[in-house]
């Protein structure tokens, strides 16, 4: 579980759509380990820029998302065990939150805004 720990500090990001926080390489390089079928951020730069935000706050550890109420809470409970950031600044643009209702995916704003 050692690798869930992102090693370079400097560059990491966490993603707007479901919060794991990883460095810029690996979304460059893998996208998301969550939402890559949703948005295709693998070697996207720009999506990366759009759905991805350095500024966040509050890291939790997943190791096992569906048996985990803060997992359920945090809306991360059909995700992949990861590191987490409780809340991240920002909001993905309007037209990749539409993309995503359009897919049947239910956007929760990781910001704060929105209410549980």
């Amino acid at each position: 579980m050692a690798s869930l720990v992102p090693k370079d500090k400097r560059s990491l990001r966490a993603c707007l759509i479901c919060g794991i926080v990883l460095n810029h390489q690996t979304f460059r390089e893998h996208g998301c380990p969550n939402c890559e079928p949703l948005v295709r951020m693998r070697g996207q730069t720009d999506v990366i820029t759009d759905c991805t935000s350095s500024t966040f706050d509050g890291v939790m550890a997943v190791f096992h998302p569906k048996e985990s109420w803060v997992a359920k809470y945090s809306h991360v409970n059909s995700f992949k065990p990861g590191m987490y950031a409780a809340y991240v600044s920002g909001r993905v643009p309007e037209d990749i939150e539409d993309m995503l209702a359009q897919r049947g995916f239910t956007y929760h704003a990781r910001d704060g805004s929105a209410e549980d």
